[in-house]
């Protein structure tokens, strides 16, 4: 099965060979094609965001319709020419432009990245974080999930999905030091295999997590954000070549403290890992 077809069993549009797939209730669901829907090319870009109203509805608030077409790079000149007129990436944007105004709780994205230049890319990006509702995204692009993502959906051997705190990188970080350890401890070269449920009577009980730990767990999350927050500072300060011209005792003092940060969010994850599989 493709990962195209996931979302198509996920949205409903087709039925599963065996199993079940259940839905919530309250669902309001957009969908980006990976193949993107087809735009009017006689229609001006005005039309195609507005249905040619001066004001759209967002958030439950009217705002005009070129003021919101400006916050997808479109100039008021722009914005009145006909969709034909428009390059690859302003199709992209006008695609964006539109999905964003359409009511939706939840958006399953389907290779979103595909042929997007990186202004539009960057500006997906920024509209998928100020998203309120749930983004259910498909991607080859790592950088763009590790941008985007909180919760990872990792597919493990044996045909068992779990879901990983965190991007790609995350994940893949916190996997190889497992690996890492696990040949460490006297299994050889041989790559851990995945743990499958046990048969009633034959396995002991999953160990509960006392308070201490529960209270833990919960709170990695948010610990998770605010190390990588900072981590995300540190680095911005080092990226200005003023930094070090300045005052490079202090700049050296922000490389040493972003490697911490580093060994910090790693370690984090990693007990966040112990945590939520305890019999890992």
């Amino acid at each position: 099965m493709g990962k195209t077809t996931l979302i198509q069993l996920l949205l409903g549009r087709v039925e599963p060979d065996q199993g079940t797939v259940e839905h919530g209730t309250s669902l309001d669901v957009q969908y980006f094609d990976q193949h993107r829907e087809q735009l009017d090319e006689a229609e001006t870009v005005v039309e195609a965001v507005a249905g040619g109203q001066e004001h759209i509805e967002l958030d439950g608030k009217p705002r005009h319709v070129m003021s919101y077409l400006a916050d997808f790079l479109f100039t008021p000149e722009r914005a009145r020419q006909p969709v034909r007129s428009l390059s690859g990436g302003e199709r992209n944007r006008l695609l964006l432009a539109r999905l964003f105004t359409r009511r939706a709780n939840v958006l399953v994205l389907d290779e979103p990245t595909n042929d997007l230049d990186a202004e539009t890319l960057e500006l997906l990006e920024s509209r998928l974080v100020e998203f309120a509702g749930t983004v259910l995204v498909v991607s080859h692009d790592r950088a763009f999930l590790d941008n985007l993502c909180t919760s990872t959906l990792v597919f493990e051997d044996g045909g068992h999905i779990r879901e990983f705190v965190g991007g790609y990188s995350d994940w893949k970080r916190v996997a190889e030091r497992q690996s890492v350890d696990a040949e460490g401890r006297g299994g050889g070269n041989e790559r851990p295999k995945a743990r499958t449920k046990s048969s009633p009577g034959t396995a002991s009980k999953k160990r509960k997590l006392a308070y201490k730990e529960q209270r833990e767990l919960a709170m990695l999350p948010a610990r998770i954000e605010e190390l990588e927050t900072a981590l995300g500072e540190a680095h911005e300060l080092l990226a200005d070549p003023e930094a070090y011209r300045t005052d490079a005792a202090a700049a050296a003092g922000v490389a040493r403290r972003a490697k911490e940060l580093e060994q910090e969010i790693e370690a984090a994850f990693e007990r966040w890992s112990e945590l939520a599989d305890p019999e890992a």
